[in-house]
């Protein structure tokens, strides 16, 4: 298995060279130099910044008598946002004060009190609000008309809790009606103006700018600010480090810059560009790098000299290569986390050297294992086809941010792999071999651990994560492996074996997962807007439960389980043959069904659909260039770029558009292989656990069965809704493909300790399989 997998690695990792080899040169500004006397003002937009979502008259720069540089905003729809120290605001937004006159379209209000966490409004009715609960003379207002189940149990908590654990909700300006958090006012949208908690406290921001936002008089969003003291602006997307010498304002634009195939720019007076070519094999200065990645280059040839042993596990004359190895691995996990900080302070390395840092991963991972297992080496090659497929979308588009992705998914994987193999090597038995009590307890632990992530979610962050991370990736491993204990502990019942602990314990025991899966549950209905994680632990939920089925021998259980599955499938078939008039009445998820089934009457809510539609017929069955997409290695990714989030829920659209339909069917036959592998090991520890006679082994090989059939659950999980929202099989949900879409907290909390248990478990099979086969070897000889 490893010399095949091994030749199609290198084929994947020369493919990702050629890429390189073959990306055009293109530069961008490295710092914008600005020159005015006391006096002057100049207005900048999207051409003058090289800022592509930035408006084309965005910025208004002048200088007042005295030599101050003042900013303001002059685009009447897109916010700029300073950053002074550590925290950001946005320009035409103000904390109230007490005794402050405000006024939104035609309703003016007075502050009656104010302070970091409460605002009392006077007007018809006295307004006070929290952050979270806006009151109206003392009461809350009802629910707004088709508030979903979240929104209304997000309502509620906020009601009962305590204030620093209540759910952050917008106070809205604007609209008729006397519901949730809105304060109407007529003659104006639903939402002119809002007041929302930061950072910095509440903060009031205009959002309509056909309606002024005026306190005391003064229009909000018209208001200058200085630039003393601030560190950064933020216009669009792009962030521009700001630094006054003396009569020169220095910008240095830092993420997200517009790229020109030449260094040449008509530019108005007191603007000028310092240019810098883009560097594929570029260091960030001050780093250690040739030193991490040489160490982390040394990982990859002891796997190899590991490789060319020929056996797993190693002879104890074999130690000092084992710790070679292992210490190989931990210095490629630091060498990701210091490509990790430094990309997160704007300094990332060029993407040549984050391919190395992949590179060694990959190998790390293939080599390092001994016999290369079917899931292990379908899931090396599933990894580098997904590096290459983010490296042509990095490549191809005429922005600097797009090869974030393929830089960031390098860096985690050489984290993940790296203290995958040092456990695997150093740690061999690892938490596995620790008496069942303490197993337990380090569960509970990592489930806490869960739980404390989830709830920092929905109080700090929104459906994109908290500190630019998803702690659900890190709660659905552990969901896992909870739900993988309590049913080997529950398959234990029927077998004789010691009862140590009271009958209302080990249902406890069983019952522990629900729990987890609440919580998951919660944070889908409260903070995403689509079902897409109600279906992924439905997926989850019927696979686990067939799994236990199968393995205590109740196949009613089984038939009915998949009867289920197969109405799910005529449902979607029924859905699909239906008219979208029939859906207008379920509210927004009809809409949704609505989309999908005729997205050429919503041209707008449609766009991924037709953009993905497009893309995948572009690329037929041998892809745009007809050659399966070799012809346009690192060449422009063209009319794929407009798809909103191509990066990561519709990425398969790219793949496709790239290298056709066969490429895709090669991409399916390798995902199959994983799953598959995933399986073949799990039944492999089913079949050790009804050989074994110690309730603690047989428990053990119980819960890697399960371990693993829950994270190919989950996996499958991924894959069918990913396919099914670019082939339009199902509604759009926003899910990443496992291993070929850019989610960076799902390959490092959830794919990588996957592969990194299977890894110790395919291992295991193999030495229990070995010392049988020399047991009945002796036997035989006897």
């Amino acid at each position: 298995m490893k010399t095949p997998a091994a030749a199609a690695l290198l084929l994947v990792c020369l493919l990702q060279l050629v890429c390189l080899w073959r990306a055009p040169a293109v530069y961008q500004p490295a710092r914008i130099d600005l020159t005015l006397a006391p006096g002057q003002a100049l207005v900048l937009g999207r051409d003058e910044l090289a800022a592509p979502q930035a408006a084309a008259s965005h910025l208004a720069l002048r200088r007042d008598a005295g030599g101050a540089w003042w900013v303001g905003n002059v685009s009447a729809g897109k916010p700029v946002l300073l950053q002074r120290g550590a925290s950001e605001r946005r320009m035409g937004a103000a904390a109230l004060r007490a005794g402050q006159q405000l006024r939104v379209g035609a309703a003016a209000f007075s502050v009656l009190a104010a302070n970091g966490q409460h605002v009392t409004l006077g007007a018809s009715a006295t307004w006070a609000y929290d952050g979270a609960t806006l009151l109206r003379d003392g009461a809350p207002q009802p629910a707004c008309p088709g508030a979903g189940a979240g929104a209304r149990l997000g309502a509620l908590w906020n009601r009962i809790a305590p204030h620093a654990l209540t759910l952050a909700r917008p106070l809205t300006f604007g609209g008729n009606l006397y519901c949730g958090n809105r304060l109407p006012i007529a003659h104006l949208g639903g939402a002119s103006a809002t007041l929302a908690r930061s950072a910095d406290g509440l903060l009031l921001t205009g959002a309509d700018s056909a309606s002024p936002l005026l306190v005391d008089g003064a229009d909000l969003a018209r208001a200058e600010q200085r630039l003393d003291g601030v560190s950064a602006l933020v216009l669009g997307r792009t962030r521009l480090r700001v630094a006054i010498a003396g009569e020169r304002l220095q910008l240095q634009p830092l993420r997200h810059v517009a790229l020109y195939t030449e260094p040449a720019m008509r530019l108005p007076q007191g603007v000028a560009w310092r240019w810098q070519q883009r560097g594929m094999w570029t260091l960030p200065g001050g780093a250690p790098w040739p030193i991490m990645l040489a160490l982390a280059a040394g990982a990859v040839l002891a796997g190899a000299a590991a490789w060319q042993r020929g056996r797993w596990p190693w002879r104890q004359d074999d130690s000092a290569l084992v710790r070679a190895t292992a210490m190989g691995a931990l210095l490629l996990a630091i060498a990701g986390v210091g490509a990790v900080l430094l990309q997160r302070a704007g300094t990332s390395p060029g993407p040549g050297v984050s391919l190395l840092l992949g590179w060694a991963a990959l190998w790390l991972c293939l080599l390092a294992t001994g016999r290369a297992s079917l899931a292990t080496a379908a899931a090396v090659l599933l990894l580098g086809v997904g590096v290459l497929t983010q490296l042509e979308l990095g490549l191809g588009a005429m922005e600097s941010s797009w090869l974030r992705p393929v830089q960031k998914s390098c860096a985690l994987l050489a984290i993940g792999v790296g203290l995958g193999v040092f456990w695997r090597l150093r740690l061999r038995a690892g938490p596995l071999a620790l008496p069942q009590a303490r197993v337990e307890w380090l569960l509970a632990g990592v489930a806490a651990i869960a739980l404390l992530a989830l709830a920092l979610q929905v109080v700090l962050g929104d459906e994109t994560g908290v500190f630019d991370l998803q702690p659900v990736e890190f709660a659905k491993l552990a969901l896992t492996a909870l739900t993988a204990h309590c049913l080997a502990i529950g398959l234990g019942w029927q077998r004789p074996l010691p009862r140590t602990t009271g009958v209302p314990l080990r249902w406890l025991r069983l019952g522990a997962p629900v729990l987890l899966f609440a919580a998951l549950l919660g944070v889908a209905l409260l903070e995403v807007d689509d079902f897409s994680p109600l279906i992924l632990l439905l997926v989850w939920t019927m696979a686990m439960a067939m799994a236990w089925s199968l393995a205590a021998r109740h196949y009613a259980v089984s038939a009915s389980l998949a009867a289920t599955a197969l109405l799910g499938i005529a449902a979607v078939a029924w859905l699909r043959a239906g008219g979208a008039e029939q859906l207008a009445a379920l509210g927004f998820y009809g809409d949704r069904f609505a989309v999908w089934l005729d997205p050429a009457s919503h041209p707008h809510t449609g766009q991924q659909l037709l953009l993905a539609a497009r893309a995948i017929g572009e690329g037929a069955w041998w892809g745009s260039d007809n050659w399966l997409g070799l012809g346009a290695l690192g060449e422009a990714a063209g009319t794929a770029l407009r798809i909103p989030a191509v990066q990561d829920d519709f990425a398969p659209a790219f793949f496709i558009q790239r290298h056709g339909l066969l490429g895709a069917l090669a991409l399916w036959s390798l995902q199959a292989l994983f799953l598959t592998g995933l399986l073949q090991t799990a039944l492999g520890a089913h079949a050790e656990s009804e050989r074994t006679r110690d309730f603690r082994q047989a428990w053990l090989w119980r819960f890697r069965c399960f371990v693993l059939c829950g994270g190919a659950a989950f996996v499958l999980g991924h894959l069918l809704l990913s396919w099914g929202t670019n082939l339009a099989i199902f509604p759009i949900m926003g899910q990443p493909m496992s291993f070929l879409s850019a989610g960076g907290s799902h390959l490092l909390f959830f794919i990588c300790p996957l592969l990194a248990f299977h890894a110790v478990s395919a291992q295991s099979l193999e030495e229990k399989s070995s010392c049988r086969s020399m047991s009945n070897t002796k036997s035989w000889a006897r």
